[in-house]
């Protein structure tokens, strides 16, 4: 697909109030986000356009993803045409693991809010609990190839978060890819001023995440899915002969009996669950259709039949960083 495909498509839906979950801070997040990685960076700015005109008021993007200024300008664009408000918005960016030293945690913000043209973000989390090298070459190795780990103390990292909220350049602050026992060594870090309000994880048919989702809940904190519809399927991360998960049949089958595609049941399925999913895609008329998911149910009986899917399958396994000590998947969850 080129920037060209990608069209105009009318509002059709706004988020209603009963759309978004409280998180333990008092902040409301959308509890359907767009996600914008991309391996073409030049998509995501016409497609967040795209969403923000059908009604996602949940952008997710990341440092590391490149492409802050392109998202940034699409956001910048919808303001400037009346479409949204500044604060009708919720932006989640995140700290890159070579920025987990503390006093590399707030210049990286300044810098993505810079790039983004925006004065603040609505949540920062870690990107993930594995750190790298610290600088700017985002994944530094040896010459042998090798990544370079870094081990700063998370609750050190996360102290520089606390602050970066108190001083307005975030409103909320949460991590990414971490277990259980990660999550608690910042929950028991002395003096804590702020919990983290998310883990955004890998969640799907695949992979339901139910028993970190019940730690999560037991802690207030809201899990956040991503590859909910399965992997983009980037070969740089993704093994390619992992099943396609919108092409399940028993996903099909409940798809079929709701008169729905089988993207919208795998949304629902996790929303129903209390989980914030964040869906992806750069063709106009899926980025309309993966939001209507908020004027139907999933039954008890089709709930337990996609939860009978689960096979803790993940589609990124970052196997080449299995080796840092805070590498989170060694862990049941």
């Amino acid at each position: 697909m080129t920037p060209g495909v990608i069209r105009r498509i009318r509002p059709t839906m706004e988020l209603k109030e009963d759309s978004c979950i409280v998180m333990n801070d008092g902040h409301k997040i959308p509890v359907v986000g767009f996600g914008t990685y991309a391996p073409e960076k030049s998509l995501a700015e016409e497609a967040t356009k795209v969403a923000i005109e059908v009604g996602y008021r949940h952008i997710d993007c990341a440092f590391m993803y490149r492409n802050e200024p392109v998202v940034g300008r699409a956001i910048k664009a919808k303001i400037a045409d009346g479409t949204v408000k500044r604060e009708d918005l919720f932006y989640t960016g995140k700290l890159w693991a070579t920025f987990q030293v503390p006093d590399k945690v707030r210049p990286a913000l300044e810098r993505s809010l810079k790039d983004l043209q925006l004065e603040y973000m609505d949540l920062f989390i870690i990107h993930t609990p594995i750190e790298l090298k610290p600088g700017d070459d985002l994944f530094p190795v040896d010459e042998n190839g090798r990544s370079i780990f870094h081990n700063t103390d998370i609750q050190d990292t996360w102290e520089a978060l606390e602050a970066c909220k108190d001083a307005g350049l975030v409103k909320s602050i949460g991590v990414s890819n971490f277990n259980r026992r990660q999550l608690e060594l910042i929950l028991n870090k002395p003096g804590l001023k702020h919990k983290p309000v998310c883990n955004q994880v890998e969640c799907h048919i695949y992979l339901n995440q139910s028993k970190l989702l019940a730690f999560c809940k037991s802690q207030d904190i809201v899990l956040v899915g991503f590859c909910v519809l399965g992997s983009c399927r980037d070969e740089k991360w993704v093994d390619q002969d992992s099943p396609v998960l919108l092409e399940d049949p028993v996903l099909n089958t409940i798809a079929k009996k709701h008169s729905r595609t089988p993207a919208q049941v795998a949304m629902r399925h996790l929303l129903q669950r209390g989980i914030v999913v964040l869906s992806k895609s750069f063709n106009p008329t899926r980025i309309k259709q993966n939001f209507q998911v908020f004027d139907f149910q999933l039954s008890a009986e089709d709930t337990k039949t996609l939860d009978a899917l689960n096979q803790n399958m993940r589609y990124l396994k970052v196997s080449h960083f299995k080796d840092h000590p805070k590498f989170p998947y060694n862990d049941e969850y």
